[in-house]
C-alpha cells in the first residue's frame, strides 16, 4: 500500500487500499467483466506495464481481484473483480456521477436499460429515505500511532520574598 493516513476512519482506509493513481481506472474496466493484463493495458492507454502489473498484485493481495492462469508456460493470467471487488462499483459509479455533472457535462453516466442519467444517492434502509451527502455523519477515530506527550507549560510559581535581615 501507498500512503498511509494514520486514522481510524473509512474514508481515510479505503484511500489507503484505492487511492493509488489507476487504481479505480482498473476496477472501472474489470467491471465489464474478466480481463486479461494485455487487454487491461489497451483499455488504460499510458499506464506503464510494471505499474499495472505492482497495482494487479496489491488488488489480488487485498482481495480485490482474482487472478487466474490460463497459460502455465509462458505463464499468463486473467483478471477478475472479487465480490469485495465488485462492491467499488459504487465507488466508480457515484464518481462517474460526480464527474459527469461537474467536469464532463456530454458523458453522463447512463442506466444501460432506458438510456437516463443514473444518480447515486445515499439511502438509509431504516428510516427509508434518501440520504443528502451533508447528513451523513462519519465515524473516526484517533490515530493508530500514539503521538509523543506533549510538554507541559509550567506554570509561573509565586516568588519567595525573603524576610532576611528586615
Amino acid at each position: 500500500m501507498g500512503k498511509r493516513y494514520g486514522q481510524i476512519c473509512p474514508v481515510a482506509g479505503s484511500l489507503e487500499l484505492v487511492g493509488e493513481r489507476w487504481t479505480l481506472l482498473i476496477v472501472r474496466d474489470l467491471l465489464r467483466g474478466p480481463a486479461r493484463f494485455q487487454d487491461l493495458r489497451t483499455m488504460l492507454p499510458g499506464i506503464p506495464p510494471k505499474l499495472l502489473s505492482e497495482r494487479l498484485k496489491l488488488m489480488d493481495q487485498h482481495g480485490l481481484v482474482a487472478r487466474e492462469f490460463y497459460s502455465e508456460y509462458p505463464p499468463r493470467a486473467r483478471y477478475a473483480l472479487t465480490e469485495k471487488g465488485r462492491d467499488l462499483g459504487l465507488v466508480v459509479g457515484a464518481l462517474a456521477e460526480w464527474g459527469a455533472r461537474h467536469l464532463h457535462r456530454r458523458l453522463a453516466a447512463l442506466h444501460s436499460a432506458c438510456g437516463h442519467a443514473v444518480e447515486v444517492m445515499p439511502y438509509c434502509p431504516h428510516c427509508k429515505e434518501r440520504v443528502r451527502p451533508s447528513a451523513i455523519q462519519l465515524p473516526t477515530a484517533p490515530p493508530t500511532e500514539s503521538a509523543p506527550p506533549r510538554r507541559r507549560r509550567r506554570e509561573p510559581t509565586a516568588r519567595r520574598i525573603s524576610s532576611r535581615g528586615n
